[in-house]
């Protein structure tokens, strides 16, 4: 079970990593590629993608490190927040067809969260 859990966690990180990184360096000229960012400001955009960079880092790197490895399903559950949020925002746009991916990515995360404070912890 560690070994799945350790694959789940890189993929969110690098999945969490790379939507993070796009939005803390692009902000609202994403307006493109991800509409809903016309409903938030700049900073705001900004701000949940560097939330997001946190994220994947803690899912990764405390538990690679043992050092604090109780951030891991820390972060993890402030990535299942996120996408709570992520799903209320497109819901509340009619942006239905995006809502299954948040839910994969939160599903995840709520899986890696209950399996590191529970019975695979760190």
């Amino acid at each position: 079970m560690n070994t799945v859990l350790w694959i789940v966690q890189i993929i969110l990180a690098v999945a969490f990593g790379v939507a993070g990184a796009l939005k803390s360096t692009r902000g609202r000229a994403l307006e493109g590629t991800m509409p809903w960012v016309e409903d938030f400001s700049d900073r705001a955009v900004r701000f949940i993608g560097v939330m997001e960079l946190l994220g994947a880092i803690g899912l990764v790197l405390p538990a690679a490190t043992g050092i604090a490895a109780w951030l891991t399903p820390l972060a993890a559950t402030g990535l299942v927040v996120v996408q709570v949020l992520a799903v209320v925002t497109h819901l509340r746009r009619k942006e239905p067809q995006v809502v299954p991916v948040n839910v994969v990515l939160g599903l995840l995360a709520a899986f890696v969260a209950w399996q590191r404070f529970g019975p695979h912890s760190l």
